[in-house]
């Protein structure tokens, strides 16, 4: 990749075709940023008409160029950019950036035409980005090539940016600007027809000038091989995105609780949370974690220490960490200690600790160089609300005082004063990032903790277990044959057990005398639910009863069961299935739902009746390893539930893992199946006791 990418990101000479005269145009545009970038290369004007382009020499083709030409930049008519990029590959140009417009983006006529582009680019070996782009950047001093039409040349830096949105990177680039960040490449993709996002990570995680990555995207073209550059790529070089597309105007209908809970997003988030990307949701995040990353080292734990003169920016930083999943020890005696004397006796000599309004530079400088020292902590936020009275430049030097040597993480708030403060800009000059409301600093450091939480994680392995396939075979063929919808009841039951998922067994009755039967076989207390007719969701159909503990109540669920489905109009047969009641343990989901652009999803859950209400559930995507698994558990807000509450024992948390991972196998052995439930999987200490208590597959839709 680093190779074939070299072309275009490195290129030794540069072809504008479609190079213009008339001011404020795109080919004029181009050439001006190129030449005002001090491009460290040859640089040839292409245009049929004239004959000299700002003091250049023009060519009427590509084909006139007398030198080789490494890097073809077209900005022609949409209905000549085949031809021209023929003469590109007859001309021998390793790489073309299409700026044009009017291809997939528009339609089927567009798309038609973006195929024949390609297959010409392909044909003569070479590389293309775009079209519908916005061009690229490289600022390192042996290139400085800023083949793009935007106003902004970004500022030389580290940062690698991917864009699928032209004015987004140009907008992205103005930002970056004024915040300090400097960029080393910048690739506005398009509609990567060619040269796509991934193909971009594979070019940065090798690049030396480059050691973190911002994305903007707007869809994927292969996520499985997304998942499997990203995953590498993050473990070296942090990679920042914002995906945008999170909503939807309208929800497909589905049939099981996985396929109502699973949002439109929510394969992208499993996407970026199993790789270690980090997910932003605004372009503003998206520079609040950059700048972080950009100066700061990954903070070592999630123990944070907030220093403030204003109480309640302390007390909105205290509250927003704390829900971002950080920790706030109190002060250890010995800083306490140390700060009592000199410090106000008003001070608050807590966490946060407030050293009250009338507190300047020195009180700054004093507490953070002790905070600085105190082991309970890996990441200190100073926040400064200033008064008239006190120099908010002077401030900025004694928290970089105070802080001199320390190696763990820092971030600022300076509230109150405008992305022009010269406070701020001291303070990002001297490494240390600097935000106008704490949240988002306390934001931007839970994001850098979790970050450094999934990179430390063991990557894993995908288990293959030993199960009986060719039954679950038998049971799906006839279930089609029949032409069925879904299986439930004792069949799906019959598919966990296959797969070795534990699971309680059923027992049939035709009447309440076979109900006592089967009850006393299973032993007390029991359940029963409606067999027939086959109803997937029988609880919200009022065809369940729980916890029948008597002969008497048998006799009486199995009357009024009956008697419902009579008064829902149903006729024929009826018939219950029996299961011994598993109690002692939470109830929790699993499932699969089928996602259209990222294939199967398993998902896990606090499960039962208040699934779809609550919606504390968390999706991977296959295949899901061992580390994988454990994960899903730990990420639930539930997660205290199933760990032990209030002196609680815990739940097998070994038994729910491996049985995710054996549904993620029969997910892969059966591809028929578009949802899958199983609600609920009582989970409890004992793994020996955990079973699934009911399940239903259903089948994809011819």
């Amino acid at each position: 990749m680093r190779q074939q990418l070299d072309a275009i990101f490195k290129p030794r000479s540069v072809a504008v075709i479609g190079a213009s005269t008339r001011k404020g145009s795109i080919g004029r545009e181009t050439v001006r940023n190129i030449l005002l970038a001090e491009f460290n290369g040859k640089v040839f004007p292409v245009n049929l008409k004239a004959s000299v382009i700002q003091s250049i020499k023009a060519y009427s083709t590509v084909l006139d160029v007398p030198d080789a030409v490494d890097l073809a930049i077209i900005i022609v008519p949409k209905e000549n950019v085949k031809q021209v990029v023929v003469q590109c590959g007859e001309k021998g140009v390793k790489g073309v950036v299409v700026i044009t417009a009017g291809f997939s983006e528009v339609g089927a006529a567009g798309e038609k035409r973006e195929r024949e582009v390609l297959e010409v680019v392909r044909k003569y070996g070479m590389r293309m980005i775009g079209p519908n782009c916005f061009g690229i950047v490289n600022t390192h001093p042996d290139v400085s090539l800023n083949a793009t039409f935007g106003k902004t040349y970004p500022k030389a830096g580290r940062i690698g940016f991917i864009t699928q949105s032209g004015a987004m990177g140009e907008a992205i680039m103005n930002i970056a600007r004024d915040l300090d960040l400097g960029f080393s490449t910048v690739a506005s993709i398009g509609n990567k027809a060619d040269i796509s996002s991934n193909d971009m990570l594979e070019y940065f995680k090798d690049d030396p000038d480059t050691d973190l990555i911002l994305m903007y995207l707007e869809n994927f073209g292969n996520p499985r091989n997304f998942t499997e550059i990203a995953r590498e790529v993050s473990r070296h070089k942090p990679i920042v995105a914002v995906k945008s597309g999170r909503t939807s105007l309208g929800a497909k209908a589905a049939s099981s609780h996985t396929g109502s809970l699973a949002g439109l997003d929510v394969g992208v988030d499993a996407l970026f949370e199993q790789t270690g990307v980090m997910r932003v949701d605004t372009v503003e995040e998206l520079f609040d974690v950059a700048q972080a990353l950009s100066r700061q080292p990954l903070p070592k734990g999630n123990r944070v220490a907030v220093v403030t003169n204003a109480g309640g920016p302390g007390i909105l930083a205290t509250d927003a960490l704390i829900r971002n999943g950080m920790e706030m020890p109190p002060l250890s005696a010995a800083t306490v200690k140390t700060l009592k004397k000199h410090i106000s006796a008003d001070a608050s000599f807590a966490n946060p600790m407030d050293m009250v309004a009338g507190a300047g530079g020195r009180e700054f400088e004093i507490t953070l160089n002790a905070v600085m020292n105190d082991r309970k902590y890996d990441s200190i936020v100073p926040i400064f609300v200033p008064p008239i009275t006190i120099d908010q430049v002077e401030v900025a030097r004694c928290i970089c005082e105070g802080l001199k040597g320390t190696k763990k993480t820092v971030l600022a708030c300076f509230m109150g004063v405008g992305l022009d403060s010269v406070g701020m800009d001291y303070l990002r000059a001297h490494g240390i990032p600097c935000y106008i409301f704490p949240e988002a600093a306390a934001k931007t450091l839970a994001t850098m903790a979790k970050y450094r939480e999934r990179i430390q994680r063991p990557r894993g392995k995908v288990r293959t277990f030993k199960v009986g396939k060719a039954k679950v075979e038998k049971i799906v063929n006839q279930a089609l044959a029949d032409g069925r919808e879904a299986i439930v009841s004792d069949e799906a039951i019959d598919i966990l057990c296959a797969y070795g998922i534990p699971a309680a067994p059923y027992r049939y009755a035709s009447s309440a005398d076979e109900a006592v039967k089967a009850a006393t076989r299973l032993g007390y207390p029991v359940v029963m639910k409606i067999n027939t007719p086959p109803i997937l969701h029988k609880t919200e159909a009022g065809g369940v009863m729980v916890d029948l503990r008597t002969d008497k109540e048998i006799r009486k669920a199995f009357r009024d069961l009956k008697e419902r489905i009579r008064k829902l109009g149903e006729k024929g047969e009826f018939s219950v299935a029996m299961q011994q009641m598993i109690s002692g343990g939470i109830e929790t989901v699993m499932g699969m739902t089928t996602d259209p652009q990222f294939g199967p999803l398993i998902m896990f859950g606090l499960g039962g009746i208040y699934v779809e209400v609550m919606k504390d559930v968390t999706f991977r995507i296959l295949p899901l390893a061992d580390e994988g698994a454990r994960g899903m558990v730990r990420s639930l807000r539930s997660f205290p539930l199933l760990n032990g509450f209030r002196g609680a024992p815990p739940v097998d948390q070994e038994i729910i893992a491996e049985t995710l991972q054996r549904l993620s196998q029969l997910v892969k052995d059966f591809d028929c199946f578009s949802e899958i439930d199983i609600n609920p999987f009582i989970a409890s200490p004992d793994g020996k006791l955990s079973a699934a208590v009911d399940a239903r597959f259903i089948f994809k839709k011819p």
